[in-house]
């Protein structure tokens, strides 16, 4: 569900799929002092009850900001552009620009499709469980996946991690062109592995490196049979309901909580509204999340931080064994095969990018991204949607690239 700073979101067809191609990234640790209006995050993790604009005009670091932000906004030629930057969880800022839908504000309260930040949260709630002792991360899977092929060589850890070998449904071009015939359609996690069930491995399960949705679609099968609880519910158990996300949730039909940021793009070749086009091909039932800003950067912080996590977790979470792996070889091109260094690679749900930890999904006209450097513990969120002439690719990371570098130039948010 993003694109891969490893850097292969992997074209299928649209500018919308490539984004889920894309996970989340490392963690540093340094500390900056709070500027701008220092509101502490509320029980919801974001400053109070609701979600809004910072109070009064803003000053220092946070005008800095919104000026960066106004520029990429009317560079990159967005709809909308929110964001949320907060320093050791207090608020920077907070700030929504442009239109939901024409002679309609952004504000920062609307909610968007959140992607691939489903899967940080997973990769977070397997290592809940495994310190819990209700599984091992090494564990093989054929208990649960008795009819996955290798399944006895296949463990959780490669599932989450990437390591599996499995191709991956939505880059397959046979896939991209029943997705864009019918964006409506409701897909079932056994119609969408059938793609990548069709091809063998692109190598042995845990030798390399390559993304897969379908990782996460089996992942998320075996959570459920392991804990007999339907993966929301077990997000809730687990993630968002400790970390207070009380709007981010995870919805089976179309249907995105008002208030609603609305989405538009280009992916079929005219530009349309495409916020109610059926996200279920992005991942399985009860994983499929809604979300607005504020939780965006309280869930990059709790994520980035290893909030959640035992200091073994946390390291294990952000390197599970992937650097070293991937580069191209006969049977896996070095586009699909991503070389994993420590400088950028993909760790158990997030991928890490010289120090910052991230997810950033990119679908439907929809773009976002939710990073954390914990060497300052500085938390960014943004959330962008399309105009007619909006460039490819996701434009949410080239804004939370240049805040970055303004904020912290020593650590590059270098995604592509």
């Amino acid at each position: 569900m993003a694109h891969t700073p490893l850097t292969a979101r992997t074209r299928t067809r649209a500018r919308s799929r490539r984004a889920l191609l894309c996970a989340a990234l490392l963690a540093l640790t340094v500390q900056t002092a709070a500027v701008a209006p220092a509101l502490a995050d509320g029980p919801g993790g974001h400053g109070g009850s609701d979600c809004v604009r910072t109070e009064g005009p803003p000053t220092g670091e946070a005008r800095r900001i919104l000026d960066i932000t106004r520029k990429a906004k009317k560079d990159l030629r967005l709809k909308a552009v929110q964001l949320r930057v907060t320093v050791d969880g207090r608020e920077v800022v907070t700030d929504a620009l442009g239109e939901s839908m024409t002679g309609v504000p952004a504000e920062p309260d609307m909610h968007f499709r959140a992607g691939s930040v489903a899967f940080a949260h997973i990769g977070t709630a397997l290592l809940r469980l495994v310190e819990q002792r209700r599984v091992r991360l090494d564990d093989t899977v054929e208990r649960w996946l008795p009819d996955l092929p290798k399944a006895d060589r296949i463990t959780l850890r490669m599932l989450a991690s990437n390591t599996s070998g499995l191709h991956d449904y939505v880059t397959d071009p046979a896939f991209g062109k029943e997705l864009e015939a019918s964006p409506f359609r409701a897909w079932t996690p056994r119609q969408l592995l059938a793609y990548p069930l069709r091809h063998s491995f692109w190598y042995e399960p845990g030798t390399s490196w390559s993304y897969s949705h379908g990782n996460y679609l089996l992942l998320i099968a075996a959570l459920e049979k392991i804990t007999g609880m339907r993966i929301d519910a077990l997000m809730k158990e687990q993630v968002t309901g400790p970390l207070e996300l009380r709007n981010t949730r995870s919805d089976l039909t179309p249907d995105i909580p008002r208030p609603t940021l609305h989405a538009f793009t280009s992916d079929r070749g005219l530009y349309e509204e495409s916020t109610f086009w059926n996200p279920s091909w992005t991942t399985a039932p009860g994983a499929v999340i809604t979300t607005h800003i504020c939780d965006l950067a309280r869930s990059a912080r709790a994520i980035g931080s290893g909030e959640l996590l035992s200091p073994r977790s946390y390291r294990t979470l952000l390197d599970p064994g992937t650097v070293g792996l991937g580069g191209g070889t006969a049977r896996c091109p070095a586009t699909i095969c991503l070389k994993q260094t420590e400088a950028k690679h993909f760790g158990l749900g997030v991928i890490v990018i010289n120090g910052w930890v991230l997810q950033n999904p990119s679908f439907s006209g929809y773009a976002a991204i939710q990073a954390y450097l914990p060497s300052r513990r500085l938390a960014l969120a943004v959330s962008t949607t399309k105009t007619a002439t909006t460039p490819d690719g996701n434009t949410a990371e080239e804004v939370a690239e240049r805040i970055a570098a303004a904020l912290a130039p020593e650590a590059p948010l270098a995604i592509s």
